[in-house]
């Protein structure tokens, strides 16, 4: 096509523009690739569904899909609570169920035929599954609420079988237990559990026993003096500090340098089944007091005849713990018959009794002077409980550990109590306080049975059962000194005792092998370590006038002393 052209005054051609219709068409441009083709098989189809593991997506999502809202419930808790949320499959979210609820639900359904209907909207009315009946007459409470009348579950007790003796197998008398069964055809398995629901709750301590002889679970009280004199020339009993010795014992505790005994001097064997506790007589240690598991607590002589003195028997099961008065006049002795008893140390007459219905794992008589008509005792239903001696009456319920005491050590000048538990933590106390002041615990810490003070008393040791011992500072904070750890023992299993040397240079404690452990204090290095017993040495004492004399005694029921 040719173009017409003009000239102009100067003599060069001028074009003319061309019009827009004759102009060629611009080529189209796809400004997104459009997906055309069409899966033949399934598998293909599934190569293209979003995994949890991909990180980029297999085809284009439309529009729609990624703006579609969410299906299901909304989130009671907000989105606060959701975790990770750069999944492709979704949001994943936390739901827990509380399983103590679900347990008591589940104990209620068993014995009383009704439970709790689970479901978030209950097709029936009254909202419980089973007997709805039954549930009606007790008005929906489930058996920790229902409470049987204590004359019922007398009752109900005495038709049941006796438990047994633990040590036969066969015969009439072979220990049945918890399996033991009711003679009384009538007895349902509802009663049953509903009677041992309530014997678990009438464990809870609901006054003071008073002390009376009729109180005493069919066992009286009695001793029995086996010295050879019970009066001296000058007509002074044992409870005289003698004054015929090389040395004096009535200088103050830690004044002299000890040392770790190297021989055995003495022997003194009495109890059966093993030894649960010692303690030398206050200050002077010219006495010790001991406990055994043939429910019996003994008093032996340690200079002259070293012989056997009096033995106190008033418990039907092992006694657990001892402990002196400050004057060493009097003692407490607790046991598994769930009685601590107040003996008089010089007569063995037994003053009186004590009993929450609980086990007593420990029992401590307050250190001050003025304070020496109150005690503790740590229990198995997780109680700390203060009892007056004179009164007999409970004074302060210590109520925040979740496992039962077995230790229970006063610090900071006897104004504060430190209490072990099972529940793998201590905790410190204000003297007629119930609100600990400080709780000690640690996800690697294990169960302390056994807790002893220092000396100087700014530190304690906690026998741990990981098979080492732990440093605590035993005022102001109430710190654990990471850097105090002693090794070498093996007292898993074993609530083994522990005492420090007069001065406070050496710790000693006992081994499950029965080996003494001796440690020196400021380096935590064991400086001795030998073979005391033929069975666990689980109790450790060192005489608090004596440069380095020491007892142990253990399961083999023989109690060695060491100088």
């Amino acid at each position: 096509m040719a173009s017409e052209s003009k000239e102009d005054g100067g003599g060069s051609p001028k074009q003319t523009p061309m019009p827009l219709e004759s102009l060629p068409p611009l080529p189209q441009m796809a400004m997104a690739p459009i997906s055309t083709f069409a899966l033949e098989d399934n598998s293909q189809s599934q190569a293209l569904m979003p995994r949890v593991t991909d990180k980029v997506v297999a085809y284009n999502p439309t529009y729609d899909e990624l703006t579609r809202p969410f299906v299901g419930p909304a989130n009671p808790k907000g989105d606060a609570s959701l975790k990770r949320k750069n999944m492709l499959t979704g949001y994943a979210e936390e739901q827990a169920f509380n399983d103590a609820a679900f347990r008591v639900q589940h104990r209620t359904f068993k014995a009383m035929g009704y439970a709790r209907d689970p479901s978030l909207n209950p097709a029936n009315s009254s909202g419980f599954a089973g007997d709805e009946v039954r549930a009606t007459e007790n008005e929906g409470r489930d058996l920790l609420a229902i409470k049987t009348a204590k004359t019922e579950v007398e009752e109900l007790k005495k038709k049941r079988q006796k438990k047994g003796d633990s040590g036969t197998l066969d015969g009439d008398n072979a220990y049945k237990g918890p399996w033991a069964t009711y003679t009384d055809p009538n007895a349902s398995s509802s009663e049953e559990s509903s009677s041992e629901e309530s014997e678990e709750s009438e464990e809870e301590p609901q006054e003071a026993v008073t002390p009376k002889a009729s109180d005493a679970p069919g066992f009286k009280e009695k001793t029995q003096f086996h010295g050879s004199s019970l009066y001296d020339y000058m007509g002074r009993t044992y409870m005289h500090v003698p004054r015929d010795l090389d040395f004096s014992l009535d200088k103050d505790p830690g004044e002299q340098e000890c040392f770790i005994p190297k021989r055995r001097v003495h022997t003194w064997a009495g109890h059966k089944n093993g030894v649960t506790a010692l303690r030398f007589f206050p200050r002077h240690g010219h006495l010790l007091l001991s406990s055994g598991m043939d429910n019996k607590v003994k008093i032996w002589d340690c200079y002259h005849d070293r012989e056997l003195l009096r033995s106190y028997s008033g418990h039907s099961r092992t006694v657990k713990d001892i402990c002196f008065s400050n004057d060493g006049t009097k003692f407490l002795s607790a046991s598994y018959d769930s009685f601590v008893k107040l003996w008089d140390t010089e007569t063995g007459q037994c003053i009186s009794r004590f009993s929450t219905g609980a086990i007593p794992n420990c029992v401590k008589f307050n250190p001050d002077d003025d304070k020496q008509d109150q005690f503790v005792i740590g229990t198995s239903n997780n109680k700390i409980v203060q009892f007056d001696v004179n009164s007999g009456e409970v004074v302060q319920e210590y109520d925040h550990h979740l496992g039962p005491v077995n230790s229970i050590l006063f610090v900071d000048e006897n104004r504060r109590f430190m209490s072990s538990s099972d529940d793998k933590s201590l905790r410190v106390w204000e003297w007629q306080i119930n609100v600990p002041i400080k709780f000690i615990a640690d996800p690697m810490q294990h169960s302390m049975p056994t807790l002893a003070l220092h000396p100087t008393g700014k530190y304690l040791t906690a026998q741990s059962l990981d098979n080492q011992i732990l440093t605590f500072a035993a005022t102001d904070r109430f710190k654990a000194n990471r850097k105090k750890v002693f090794k070498g023992n093996n007292c898993a299993g074993y609530a083994i005792q522990m005492d420090f040397s007069p001065d406070g240079q050496y710790l000693m404690s006992g081994d499950s092998g029965g080996y003494a452990c001796f440690w020196d204090w400021k380096t935590t290095k064991m400086k001795s370590k030998f073979k005391a017993h033929e069975k666990a040495l689980t109790c450790i004492a060192a005489h608090p006038q004596e440069t380095s004399k020491v007892v142990t005694a253990g399961l083999d029921s023989k109690i060695h002393y060491w100088d």
